[in-house]
């Protein structure tokens, strides 16, 4: 075996003794008698503009996608790849989404929860049982499993948080054609530099979630500057 050949094929083990911890929790729940196992995530928590995004994906066996992570660790690329073999291989996936007025109305918290429920009543198919990133979805009558950090820990979570985040960047980037002084396709709206001088210069736009410390209290200095 060639150097070349070796590094190949430790690569390949690396990958496949990870995909296999990240289904753990799925290998548990098939051995209480769980077929479809779901997973639901949402993304978009921080961002100082446009809506938060939730995304459920049900799996009837280990999705075993190469490159499967918390969205956050997968470049945007490859995300987009991995989000094909996702809607190929689940048996069932979902989008659910929170507006900003949504967002302001009921606080970040409130409003991922409201996207995680659509997302999940928008299946075709239910979920026997449900992973989540942390949260307990309390309109999801069946069992349910809330893990801590679980975009990271857990393969359908993973797969909801790849599609959530896919789908929520394809938003920004039509809410930058519509609404273009801000660049939100670059940054889809967190507080980067260029965002915040954006928002310093042009004050916020519809977009924007005016419950948000950063953005209320520069809307508030622009009235009193006014």
């Amino acid at each position: 075996m060639t150097p070349r050949q070796r590094k190949a094929k430790n690569s390949y083990e690396r990958e496949r003794r990870r995909l296999h911890r990240l289904h753990a929790f799925e290998y548990a729940a098939r051995a209480k008698g769980f077929t479809a196992i779901g997973g639901v995530d949402e993304v978009g928590r921080g961002p100082l503009a446009g809506p938060v995004v939730a995304a459920c994906v049900v799996a009837a066996e280990p999705l075993f996608i190469k490159g499967l992570n918390d969205s956050k660790r997968v470049p945007a690329e490859r995300r987009i790849e991995i989000a094909e073999e996702i809607r190929a291989r689940a048996i069932a996936s979902a989008i659910g989404v929170a507006d900003v007025a949504e967002i302001d109305r009921l606080n970040i918290f409130w409003a991922s929860v409201l996207a995680m429920e659509r997302a999940i009543a928008a299946l075709p198919r239910a979920p026997e049982y449900l992973i989540t990133d942390a949260v307990r979805i309390r309109s999801f009558a069946g069992p349910q499993e809330p893990l801590v950090r679980g975009d990271a820990r857990c393969a359908v979570v993973a797969a909801a948080s790849i599609l959530a985040k896919v789908y929520r960047d394809a938003l920004l980037v039509a809410l930058d054609r519509e609404e273009p002084r801000y660049g939100f396709a670059a940054h889809k709206g967190y507080a980067t530099p260029e965002h915040l001088a954006a928002l310093q210069r042009f004050g916020p736009c519809v977009h924007h979630r005016a419950g948000f410390a950063r953005v209320r209290d520069l809307q508030l200095t622009l009235r009193l500057d006014g």
